[in-house]
Parts: structure tokens; C-alpha cells; sequence
């Protein structure tokens, strides 16, 4: 078994949408970055890869290259699961929280779980994404931005 953590923070800006576990959220801020900024997908995608030993999103997906602008986190996540499974590892469960004062997450947790689940070809029952705020404390709490923490466990390939 191998286990990583991944964190993620981006601004909050308007004339962006705001895009969170690949799902389109109502808010009149989007975040800031060179993809979709989609912190929650890049958190998990860093968990993986460091799981997997594989570095960071930055190393494999740098905001220097305009291949990746406005590119769905998602089709990267898919590009990780991929290197992971060629490290011979398999994702046992991914565990996220989405750190933001607004907007309310509620509605939207069981739809970013089935798109991230799908994304990364495992069932829902082994992706968990929860949401908390600040009480208002912070950069966070002042709604200048939204963060992500994420870890996934691998395990290595049986041979069969």
C-alpha cells in the first residue's frame, strides 16, 4: 500500500466559472489558473501522483505550456490514472475536502464524487469528497479563494 496527499489553492475571480470536481457550480466567481483550476480535481490528481512517487501536476502538466489552457482537470486526472496504472497501481480510495466560505457544496458533493469516480475508473463507494469553511477566517473566509486537500491510498497490482 502507498498513500499521498495533495493541496491546491486558486483565487477567486470574476468572468470565470467555477469549476469543482469537474462540476459547473452557480457562483459569480470562478477561480483563477491556467486549466479550469478545478482545485479539488488538481488535489486529488497530487495525491495520486504522490502516492505513486510521480511528482507533482506541475511537473507533468506546467501552466508554461499552452497545451493545457482551459484544459478540463478531469481529462488530466484520466492522463494520472493512467501513469499510476503504469507504475503497476491500482487506486484503493480517494478521500477530498473542498475548503471554501461560499458557495454552499452540499448539493453538489454526490455529482463531483460520480465524475471524479468515473475519471479515475473506480467505483463511487471508493471516492469521498466533503466541504468545510473557515468561519470566516482567512483569505478562504474572506472568499478571495478556495482550497483543496485530498489523499489516496494505492496498492500494488496482484500478478494473476
Amino acid at each position: 500500500m502507498r498513500i499521498g496527499t495533495g493541496f491546491d489553492v486558486h483565487a477567486l475571480v470574476e468572468g470565470r466559472r467555477l469549476i469543482l470536481g469537474g462540476v459547473a457550480i452557480p457562483h459569480p466567481a470562478g477561480l483563477m489558473g491556467h486549466s479550469d483550476a478545478d482545485v479539488l480535481t488538481h488535489a486529488v490528481m497530487d495525491a495520486l501522483l504522490g502516492a505513486a512517487g510521480l511528482e507533482d501536476i506541475g511537473r507533468h502538466f506546467p501552466d508554461s505550456d499552452e497545451t493545457y489552457r482551459g484544459v478540463s482537470s478531469l481529462t488530466l486526472l484520466k492522463k494520472v490514472v493512467l501513469m499510476v496504472n503504469e507504475r503497476g497501481l491500482t487506486i484503493e480510495c480517494v478521500d477530498a475536502v473542498i475548503i471554501a466560505q461560499q458557495p454552499r457544496m452540499a448539493l453538489h458533493l454526490s455529482l463531483m464524487k460520480e465524475k471524479m469516480a468515473a475519471s479515475m475508473n473506480i467505483g463511487v463507494d471508493r471516492m469521498n469528497v466533503k466541504a468545510t469553511t473557515t468561519e470566516h477566517l482567512g483569505f478562504i473566509g474572506r472568499e478571495e479563494g478556495i482550497a483543496a486537500q485530498a489523499v489516496a491510498l494505492l496498492k500494488e497490482k496482484q500478478d494473476q
